[in-house]
């Protein structure tokens, strides 16, 4: 029984290809799986837990059924969907875990992030997103009516997407010196995270040992997950 890793699937109305992909993957991959962890950006946009759409509901249902079957599900906050609360993750038959959590993969201690707290070379972006980590700014945030939330949601996907397009390439990818940083700290050999869609293995030295960062791929015209049993792990990715 493999444990699989996604990340970056960005659910969305306008995106059913990806959502049907994603359906089929909890069928077929998912289903015969010891653990599934989705390491952020599981929706394009996330506006709370009371989202009342046909997509939150079917998506829950979906991996609620997983859950029951056997397959232990744990979702982790992206850029995008930090405002998932307990409440939907109960509904999904899901345990919410936070960024920067390590476990035990058939002996190798490994660290799960979902990649954005790396990118420090982007100083607007990590102040924006202190800001939004902020409990008090969230609670604002929902304390909105749905329709001026969803509104808002809409409004930050085009702003964030006007305001990449101006950056740096570099900027937007891991900062190296922070990599090895937090992989020190925690003291692992092996991190994977998602966030900045370029989906690769990359070995590394730290410290005199080897080690090794594993990138997800975004959901887009490709699926992609690490596939990790006590024999291999595998990036494996296929056509959507």
């Amino acid at each position: 029984m493999p444990t699989l890793f996604i990340s970056d699937m960005h659910l969305h109305e306008s995106r059913p290809a990806v959502t049907e992909a994603f359906y089929d993957f909890l069928q077929t991959r998912a289903s015969d799986a010891h653990a599934l962890y989705i390491l952020g950006d599981f929706f394009d946009a996330w506006i709370g837990d009371d989202d009342d759409s046909a997509l939150a509901t079917d998506v829950a249902k979906a991996l609620a059924k997983v859950s029951a079957a056997g397959t232990e599900i744990f979702l982790m906050h992206g850029n995008r969907d930090f405002l998932i609360g307990h409440d939907y993750a109960k509904r999904c038959g899901a345990s919410l875990i936070p960024g920067g959590t390590v476990i035990d993969l058939y002996g190798t201690h490994t660290l799960l992030m979902h990649g954005d707290e790396l990118c420090t070379q982007d100083r607007e972006y990590m102040a924006f997103r202190q800001q939004v980590r902020s409990p008090e700014w969230q609670q604002q945030i929902l304390s909105q009516p749905l329709t001026v939330r969803r509104a808002m949601a809409q409004q930050l996907r085009e702003q964030s997407a006007s305001m990449n397009s101006l950056k740096a390439e570099d900027i937007m990818d891991v900062t190296p010196e922070d990599v090895v940083r937090v992989m020190r700290d925690a003291l692992v050999t092996r991190m994977i995270h998602g966030h900045t869609h370029r989906p690769a293995r990359h070995p590394l030295g730290i410290d005199g040992r080897s080690a090794e960062r594993i990138v997800l791929g975004d959901w887009h015209d490709k699926g992609w997950c690490v596939y990790a049993d006590e024999g291999r792990l595998e990036l494996q990715d296929w056509r959507i």
